[in-house]
């Protein structure tokens, strides 16, 4: 059995908010120096025309010709189209308003979502996680025609379950022929004002009748102070750890914990699952695989790298019970669609040509248990 992690950051639309913008400090000290000005209540003619040079330097004349958007829902694919090329200018028809609608999302790259693809299909598991998947219409498309591009048998069931984010950030389980989803439950675990994060708990059947439990996990960067992101973390870090000893009080020893936790190893935050647990995370495994790093720092051994000369800080997961870690034959990372942010550090596909069409900034964690 092979399971795969593996932070998708969404398929084909992702929502605005979650997009990294690059912004030079140049621009943010226009930005600073335009807003003090404005909230000045008496201006002079020279701080008039400072605002005139700092909104041209900033941007804001600069506006699209295109009258409005159109959406498709297949995929969520953006089109714009010009006012010649259609006749649906108006909001409805009980209304003369003719204006735009602002999108929350925007589209992916086509070339990003094959990589996306490829990189599932080069691991190949028989159990797929899903993190920051839009809804289920994008991932059975995904599944059906993205995948089979990369000679990539579609899985034959698949499953999303709604986050609290309201961002797109769903989690998703895909399964091959043979592999039965028993159950489903979530935990909340935590989380701060209205934000409260859920484990999924899933009971699967093998196709040898063995019964696992897999824990998905998803605990989003909070957007607080570090600090207090931390102790936010620890307390639903500890909330998963209660979680886990109790189904192995119960007898269920085959326990896999697996998903993104935005922390590196030796984060305290994660200290009630990693130290005071007997879980046991796939990256101590000797069979453990990944390319090294083949840039300046390959022999700098970077606190919380996967492995000497690997150096990339541990934000996913997979952790095993020592059921299961004693039955783990295989396991790595494939990094090969994450876009390296200095040139050259590790082997990457050819198709992976800038981080805009990088699969996801998150490699696929994966592991292959004896059952």
């Amino acid at each position: 059995m092979k399971i795969a992690t593996f932070n998708i950051q969404n398929l084909f639309h992702r929502d605005k908010s979650l997009i990294e913008k690059s912004v030079s400090k140049m621009i943010t000290d226009w930005i600073t120096e335009l807003d003090a000005l404005m909230r000045k209540s008496v201006k002079s003619i020279p701080e008039h025309d400072r605002i005139r040079e700092l909104s041209f330097l900033i941007g804001f004349e600069k506006t699209s010709p295109r009258p409005y958007a159109v959406m498709r829902r297949k995929a969520g694919f953006l089109y714009m189209k010009g006012i010649h090329h259609s006749t649906e200018t108006k909001a409805n028809h009980l209304t003369d308003w003719n204006g735009w609608i602002e999108l929350q999302t925007l589209p992916i790259r086509p070339t990003a979502t094959d990589n996306k693809a490829l990189v599932i299909a080069d691991v190949n598991a028989d159990i797929l996680l899903l993190h920051e998947v839009e809804d289920r219409g994008s991932l059975e498309e995904f599944n059906q025609e993205v995948l089979p591009k990369f000679d990539c048998k579609p899985y034959a069931h698949s499953f999303v379950i709604q986050s609290n984010e309201m961002k797109g950030l769903e989690t998703a389980i895909l399964l091959r022929d043979g592999y039965r989803l028993n159950s489903i439950k979530t935990h909340l675990i935590g989380g701060y004002s209205d934000q409260f994060q859920h484990l999924v708990e899933y009971e699967i059947t093998t196709p040898s009748s063995q019964k696992i439990w897999l824990l998905s996990i998803y605990l989003a960067k909070q957007d607080v102070d570090e600090k207090t992101a931390d102790v936010i973390r620890k307390s639903q870090v500890r909330n998963i750890s209660k979680i886990y000893e109790k189904l192995i009080s119960e007898g269920k020893k085959n326990v896999i914990i697996t998903g993104t936790f935005n922390a590196p190893s030796y984060c305290d935050s994660l200290s009630p699952l990693l130290q005071k647990t007997d879980v046991k995370d796939i990256t101590k495994h000797l069979s453990f695989e990944v390319d090294i790093d083949e840039g300046d720092d390959a022999s700098y051994f970077r606190l919380g790298a996967y492995r000497l000369g690997v150096n990339i800080k541990q934000k996913d997961y997979m952790l095993l019970s020592p059921e299961l870690f004693k039955q783990l034959i295989d396991s790595g990372i494939n990094r090969k669609a994450v876009w390296p942010e200095k040139r050259p550090q590790w082997s990457i596909y050819k198709s992976v040509t800038s981080k805009h069409n990088a699969a996801s900034r998150y490699p696929v964690v994966w592991g292959k248990i004896e059952v």
